[in-house]
């Protein structure tokens, strides 16, 4: 791969140094789970915001507090409860000492327009209102707060769901899900010596401690936009591979058509909708940050695959006699999906 692109003062093998010192720098305080941490450096260089997925305390905050320190820049995060309002994120009011009310900036816009990562947790548990503000702020990178537009460059918005509880919560919309790049799981690692230290090694019980450890900075935030518009250009992609992503669509989004066979599911009333153009493009754009990763200067189909699962299947859309069962269908539908389209 070639230093820098064409017309760009940007040194693409130096920024892919950092990438993978970033995922280094992670690892030091979260083990077990280099395939998350990979998904999540793809997520960062396409400059798309992530949704983790997963049991309670498997690490997903201890994972996205130690990305949030190894990005730099200003740092938000906010606690998803049933009784949240989009004002709560924008300014909160109070008495002051000498009792006259205060209106101060909320997690949102307390750094400005230069805040780097806002980390909305327990997601789920916030109200539809909440909802509709996020998607704007992911949408349009705005909000609208005392009379005008605020801006910001340098957001990744990065929020946890938790899949376990379901009082006082609130499903995100389809809408929401579509704005999130990628839709990440994280599980317990099934190493059975790492499970053991997660247990019995008391330095990963100290969360300040283990932070500590991440170096901060690693990359320069205000840099990311540039740097992830130079790869999807240096990034090649051939005509073999476009009708390849194109099959690969046709049979994920008709599969009935396509003769795909899953069972005890009627092939034809399983998908309703989703697998959208844009849901397509984002698939290309995370393939592009994985094989720029790799060190390739060209798509294969190993990158398309990678990352098909985390940037397209929250992405379609199940009947609801089938949507109680989206875990394992959905798993199964990807699979059915891959074995039937020939790789180039």
């Amino acid at each position: 791969m070639e230093g820098a692109t064409a017309g760009s003062d940007i040194d693409l093998e130096k920024w892919r140094a950092k990438a993978l010192s970033f995922e280094g720098e992670i690892a030091k305080a979260i083990i077990g789970q280099s395939r998350v941490v990979r998904m999540i450096s793809i997520a960062l260089f396409a400059r798309g915001h992530v949704l983790l997925e997963g049991d309670v305390g498997v690490g997903k905050t201890m994972l996205l507090r130690s990305v949030a320190r190894a990005i730099g820049g200003p740092y938000s995060r906010v606690e998803g409860t049933i009784d949240l309002m989009p004002a709560d994120l924008i300014y909160h009011t109070y008495l002051s000492e000498e009792g006259r009310p205060r209106v101060d900036a909320g997690p949102i816009l307390e750094h400005g327009p230069e805040l780097s990562v806002f980390f909305f947790n327990e997601i789920n548990r916030a109200r539809p209102q909440v909802h509709a503000l996020l998607l704007r702020l992911m949408a349009e990178g705005t909000v609208s707060a005392f009379n005008r537009e605020i801006e910001f460059p340098y957001l990744q918005v990065f929020a946890d769901r938790n899949q376990v509880e379901r009082e006082e919560t609130f499903e995100l919309p389809a809408a929401a899900r579509d704005r999130f790049f990628m839709e990440i799981s994280v599980e317990a690692p099934q190493d059975r010596d790492i499970r053991r230290d997660l247990i019995f090694d008391p330095q990963y019980h100290d969360t300040e401690g283990l932070l500590s450890k991440v170096s901060d900075h690693v990359l320069d935030y205000k840099q990311l936009e540039a740097v992830a518009r130079a790869i999807q250009h240096s990034i090649q992609v051939s005509p073999v591979l476009e009708q390849y992503v194109l099959d690969l669509w046709e049979a994920l989004r008709y599969p009935q058509r396509a003769g795909l066979q899953i069972d005890d599911v009627e092939m034809e009333r399983l998908v309703i909708g989703g697998a959208s153009p844009r849901g397509m493009a984002v698939l290309v754009r995370a393939a592009r940050i994985r094989a720029w990763l790799e060190g390739r200067d060209i798509l294969l189909p190993e990158d398309i695959r990678e990352v098909f699962t985390e940037t397209v299947a929250h992405r379609v859309f199940l009947s609801p006699m089938y949507e109680v069962h989206r875990e394992q269908l959905i798993g199964e539908l990807v699979d059915a999906v891959f074995s039937h389209v020939a790789v180039p």
